[in-house]
């Protein structure tokens, strides 16, 4: 199932002020300024009612916009949303690109995808409902546009997915260009973490690891003899030798 695009009104005027300070100036004033690309690659610095085209997105959300965008009141021309920047703080819009295009000329944009229905897998066998792909690329002439494809997720079971294959575009319209094997959902046993019990968190915390080269109580280290051993007979000195021919003192008279 699609839901098709359609177009706006849009108006706006050129912009001859450049420079960031300047820009910046028309941003305080309330202008959103902005640039329009045309079918040559040429562009045109133009500048609208910021809040007026704030507004206008709030309301087609997640389109592919395509708009009569007129210029100081000329005739309008067919152009596409390309690309918008906001402040990253304030998320204020910043600055807007349109892209003209040609009714007769076919082009490329992404298709958001919308997954309806609850699964089977997930209702009644406590399975996981994962969204993997969220847009695809098309291609169609800009009037054949659509705002989404809508995939009925209701008859997936545990271990079943949806492919890009199963989307249904009206083929004489729009070409999907996204591979048609890429899966789109999938419904999937629930991840279960299993507990460490708290007897066996003791157990585990209570082995403590050895460290090599660490002496135990009492171990003696290789080579070594104990201290005990080492010490004993410390603090006796050797008696002295008596040398030939001399007296030792205490020992009577030497020879004459």
């Amino acid at each position: 199932m699609v839901q098709e695009i359609n177009t706006i009104k849009l108006a706006a005027n050129k912009r001859d002020i450049r420079g960031s300070r300047r820009v910046n100036r028309l941003r305080k004033e309330g202008w959103l300024p902005g640039v329009v690309y045309d079918t040559k690659g040429q562009s045109q610095p133009i500048q609208l009612k910021r809040h007026d085209f704030e507004l206008l997105l709030r309301q087609r959300a997640g389109e592919n916009l395509i708009m009569d965008l007129a210029l100081d009141n000329d005739t309008p021309r067919k152009v596409l949303l390309k690309d918008i920047q906001r402040d990253h703080i304030r998320d204020n819009l910043t600055h807007v690109d349109f892209l003209e295009i040609s009714m007769t000329s076919k082009l490329r944009v992404p298709v958001a995808i919308r997954l309806t229905g609850e699964p089977f897998g997930v209702s009644q066998e406590g399975g996981v409902l994962e969204h993997l792909v969220r847009t695809v690329e098309i291609e169609c002439l800009p009037m054949d546009i659509v705002k989404e494809f809508t995939l009925d997720v209701s008859q997936l079971k545990i271990g079943d997915s949806l492919f890009v294959r199963n989307l249904s575009p009206d083929p004489k319209k729009i070409t999907i260009i996204t591979a048609p094997d890429i899966a789109v959902a999938s419904v999937l046993m629930p991840h279960v973490e299993e507990e460490v019990k708290p007897e066996e968190a003791a157990v585990e915390g209570a082995a403590e690891p050895e460290v090599i080269g660490e002496k135990k109580e009492g171990e003696v280290e290789e080579g070594k003899e104990p201290e005990a051993k080492a010490e004993k007979g410390k603090g006796k000195e050797p008696e002295p030798k008596a040398e030939k021919g001399k007296e030792v003192k205490g020992k009577g008279k030497q020879k004459e």
